[in-house]
């Protein structure tokens, strides 16, 4: 595939996306105007948001609709794109080694009681085939298989970058353990660790500062909003494809929000 190929291809990915959950999004929430169990009605009881005006109540509500559900979008999106030119997996399955897992949990609490700062050197050769076996499987966010360099990449995507406190150490965790899956088979230089997000919530080009990511993440571990994108596309122009082509189409949502707020709110101003 061709660059001039593979960017008509990521658009037609991208408005295809963009134009179904609109249609899905706007469909789900029309039906349920009138259930007291729809999932914004569920959400307009809070009396202290009540007391602020139905506008705002709704919009409150919205949001928080929206926010969730054009999250999942966008990683369904990019799975879509990623299987392009790799091969994706959503899970990890293979043997461990006890003297792994037992390294894994040292280095990671040296993680939390800020002993060590993180570098991808820090599990570098971590292969070591010792110990009682231990048969495992993992859920992965992104399991991306390059056939043509042979590269492994496993990704945990956050779409806005929010890492919960109580999860960080057991997703660094998971993906530690599906590294060495695999690189018990292929060896540590076919296999990669990324912390992925869909937009960098510092600005675009910006440092990635927030502090539970890099306390468990090495800075060569980041990939960040265009280089997450890039590397789906497989172009250095993957980034820009992907906003520009959302630009072109996000007046579906609009129009999709628009009919929603007319439904719940009437034509008021």
């Amino acid at each position: 595939m061709n660059s001039n190929e593979n960017e008509r291809a990521i658009r037609s990915i991208v408005s295809s996306c963009i134009q179904c959950y609109a249609s899905g999004f706007s469909d789900r929430h029309l039906a349920e105007k009138d259930d007291e169990n729809g999932s914004l009605n569920m959400k307009i009881h809070n009396v202290f948001i009540a007391a602020l005006g139905p506008e705002i109540q709704y919009y409150s509500a919205l949001a928080r609709s929206l926010d969730s559900s054009l999250g999942n979008m966008l990683e369904k999106m990019a799975i879509n794109i990623a299987a392009l030119h790799f091969k994706v997996s959503q899970h990890v399955e293979g043997i461990l080694y006890k003297e792994q897992t037992d390294y894994i949990a040292e280095l990671l609490e040296q993680y939390k009681r800020h002993a060590r700062i993180p570098s991808t050197n820090d599990y570098l050769y971590i292969t070591t085939r010792t110990g009682s076996e231990i048969q495992k499987r993992h859920e992965s966010d992104y399991y991306l298989y390059d056939q043509n360099s042979g590269m492994r990449y496993l990704i945990e995507l956050k779409i806005g970058g929010d890492l919960d406190n109580k999860k960080a150490r057991s997703e660094k965790e998971a993906l530690l353990e599906q590294y060495c899956i695999l690189t018990n088979q292929l060896g540590e230089d076919k296999v990669k660790i990324l912390f992925a997000t869909a937009y960098n919530r510092y600005g675009e080009g910006n440092p990635w500062r927030q502090s539970r990511v890099l306390q468990f993440f090495a800075q060569d571990e980041l990939c960040i909003s265009r280089d997450f994108w890039n590397l789906v596309c497989k172009s250095d122009r993957g980034y820009d494809i992907v906003i520009d082509e959302y630009r072109k189409n996000v007046h579906y949502i609009i129009s999709a929000l628009d009919k929603i707020k007319t439904t719940y709110l009437g034509d008021a101003k």
